[in-house]
């Protein structure tokens, strides 16, 4: 038998099965259908013997969701706003099933089932074989195909302490090795959770008119053309089975108009008893830290275990401290934290105490960042300042002083620049050798509300942000000074490339992947979308957690009245390791998910 003859048995084989599933599918609604006109008579029965109209409820009218407050003393008011834990409103803390108090000695459980792929590449289920559906729209009717990547790899500027591989950029997933002795003993090898899950079956792209009915794709070309990038706009019941995927208390949607190049699924629910204001990864991708209501903690990516609280007992116990900011350093053996009550604390996490504790601010620290040497530190706070800090010497180094309050800050993966975003709608770099500001975005070119996130790609040569605006912009930075010129040395303005919208609510959260294929944006829509960012087409949007079959779902975070979650995604970070990422939310939880990327398969 040829390879073309068994390559042909397994599509028929796959077809076969979609075809079963279409049929499970179609008396599924059938079922649902006469469900709900079963519901409906009972409620007509009802409204005949006098009972409570049809709409008439019994528990609490929903409140509009908070919105984000503006000024420099407390920027995250409308989300936070309020007494206990949580803010106000918000679900009671669920019951959470705590890990060891301190770090294990050896491996708590198993890694979930297919975490690790079999060997071999992965292929791409949703594109298998060269032809294309018509138009772009993957099958469905005519459009414009989106265009295909064709950048290639350049020379990469390696990251102090890893290393630079080929991305999108010109630079890879920066992969640092330990180079001091391990603080999490009995931890996976470096690299263990590389592998993404093994891919679903390949489809027949040329088969997908007559496996999928007109019935399953309800939206024209129009149709499309009016959605855009705006994918929270996408029904899934009017998608069929390969534009969507769907969890327990999830779904993502992915945009009909371009090729599916990813996959997505849940790997960890991570319950809190507050708000998860921040997620970071450690730099090996073994485990991921959160901030929320007065403590941090650190969990084991491949078993989901907590495996270290860190909370601060000196503290005035009256009301809510919220750690707004989290980031390891690059050896895994500190975690620095900021919060509410403008002191930065770095940890020592193997012992669980307090190694360093830096004041200075005068308001809430919203940001922090270390620097792959390891030794220093940048903060952001709402008192207007950028501080950079050294802790071998235990002190503040430099202080940038700007207009307004200070949201957001970035380090560039060589430690020469410092970067930052702020409630006056501009991005800021300075060359932290010295002192210089280098590039101020504003303008026509700039976002037209605040800035509230900032990332560097892989390279350093590039940095989008998100804002209040319902934006994501990238930035090309290939051409930065070298910080020599005198203290009038102007900054540059920045070069805008890319304009990202289809966002329909402020923006809090950005990042690219380690590779810099993608850019991922958390957002107060309740969405978490992956773009592409040569062409700013959106990929794929992802919400979550349907409450008591109530039509509005939600992702990450929110305010839960009655039955009903209004989430909103406050922080979003991708593991340097690559194909995880994490969330973290108003709804007590952060989440770890698996994204499998089939680019170029």
């Amino acid at each position: 038998m040829s390879y073309l003859d068994a390559v042909g048995i397994q599509i028929n084989e796959m077809e076969m099965v979609r075809a079963n599933i279409y049929q499970l599918e179609q008396k599924h609604n059938m079922m649902k259908k006469q469900y709900e006109e079963e519901i409906a008579r009972l409620h007509r029965e009802l409204e005949q013997r006098g009972g409570a109209p049809q709409g008439q409820h019994a528990g609490p009218s929903q409140p509009p969701p908070p919105a984000i407050g503006h000024g420099p003393a407390n920027l995250f008011q409308g989300i936070m706003a309020g007494g206990g834990q949580g803010g106000p409103g918000l679900a009671p803390p669920p019951q959470e099933q705590q890990g060891a108090p301190g770090m294990p000695g050896h491996m708590q459980g198993q890694a979930p089932p297919g975490l690790n792929a079999p060997p071999g590449p992965p292929h791409n289920p949703f594109a298998y074989g060269a032809p294309q559906g018509p138009g772009g729209l993957n099958g469905y009717g005519p459009g414009a195909q989106a265009p295909q990547s064709t950048a290639s790899p350049g020379p990469g500027k390696p990251r102090i302490g890893g290393a630079a591989g080929n991305g999108r950029f010109g630079g890879g997933p920066a992969t640092p090795q330990q180079s001091q002795a391990n603080p999490y003993p009995g931890s996976p090898p470096p690299g263990a959770l590389r592998r993404p899950s093994p891919p679903l079956p390949p489809t027949n792209p040329n088969a997908v008119q007559q496996q999928f009915p007109a019935a399953d794709f309800q939206y024209t070309a129009t149709d499309l053309d009016r959605i855009g990038n705006q994918l929270s706009d996408l029904e899934p019941d009017k998608l069929p089975p390969h534009l969507k995927r769907q969890g327990e208390d999830w779904h993502a949607v992915f945009n009909p108009r371009v090729p599916r190049r990813l996959d997505v699924d849940l790997v960890h629910n991570l319950a809190h008893q507050s708000v998860v204001c921040c997620v970071r990864f450690s730099h090996d991708g073994r485990y991921v830290a959160t901030g929320c209501n007065r403590s941090a903690q650190i969990f084991d990516v491949t078993n989901g275990k907590q495996v270290c609280h860190l909370q601060d007992h000196n503290t005035s116990q009256d009301g809510d401290l919220y750690i707004r900011s989290v980031c390891f350093s690059q050896d895994g053996r500190y975690l620095a934290t900021g919060a509410e009550d403008k002191i930065i604390r770095v940890w020592d996490i193997a012992a669980k105490i307090i190694r360093h504790q830096f004041s200075g601010h005068d308001q809430d620290i919203y940001s922090l960042d270390f620097a792959s040497d390891g030794r220093h530190i940048a903060s952001g706070s709402g008192d207007r300042t950028i501080r950079l800090w050294d802790i071998q010497e235990n002190q503040c180094i430099l202080c940038l002083q700007i207009e307004d309050g200070v949201t957001t800050v970035a380090i560039s993966p060589s430690g020469r620049y410092v970067a930052a975003g702020s409630l006056d709608k501009s991005v800021r770099i300075w060359d932290t050798q010295s002192g210089e500001m280098v590039v101020r975005t504003e303008g026509e070119q700039g976002h037209k509300d605040s800035v509230y996130s900032v990332a560097f790609s892989p390279r350093g040569d590039h940095l989008v942000s998100g804002s209040l605006d319902k934006t994501i912009r990238m930035w090309k930075l290939s051409n930065l000074p070298g910080g020599t010129g005198g203290p009038n040395q102007a900054a540059k303005a920045g070069e805008c490339i890319r304009t990202f919208e289809g966002h329909k609510d402020f923006v809090l959260s950005v990042a690219l992947t380690p590779d810099g294929n993608w850019v991922m944006s958390g957002s107060k829509d309740r969405g978490v979308q992956f773009w592409d960012p040569e062409t700013g087409c959106a990929q794929l949007m992802l919400q979550g957690h349907k409450n008591s079959g109530m039509s509005s779902v939600c992702l990450m975070t929110g305010d839960k009245f009655g039955l009903l979650t209004v989430s909103i995604v406050i922080s979003v970070a991708p593991s340097p390791m690559g194909g995880l990422f994490a969330t973290g939310s108003g709804d007590m939880k952060a989440r770890i998910w698996r994204y499998t990327d089939y680019r170029g398969q």
